[in-house]
């Protein structure tokens, strides 16, 4: 009787488990799809972000599209870009003068 109770235990463990990892997935994927959402709204940056641009003072939407943009979802894509190089086997970026 006390092995059924201990194997009862242990699968509600483990059912229990699943569905926190199952939660936590779900939450990251709608985390990953809001993120990348926020970061297509930033296409409204890019004429004022190319070199040799004569307008450099951003629209209204740039700036609302900027300031809509997850602080967090902001850093890892930068993190996650600067990693690239060196993931195609090119040499670092240096973005010094």
């Amino acid at each position: 009787m006390a092995a059924i109770k201990s194997m009862v235990s242990l699968s509600t463990k483990a059912a229990l488990l699943l569905l926190l990892i199952a939660v936590a997935v779900q939450t990251q994927m709608t985390h990953s799809q809001s993120c990348t959402s926020e970061l297509t709204n930033l296409n409204s940056c890019a004429p004022y972000v190319v070199p040799g641009v004569a307008t450099t003072t951003p629209s209204s939407d740039c700036c609302a599209a900027l300031q809509s943009v997850d602080r967090d979802c902001f850093c890892n894509t930068v993190r996650i870009a600067a990693r690239l190089p060196s993931q195609c086997n090119l040499p670092p970026l240096s973005c010094t003068p």
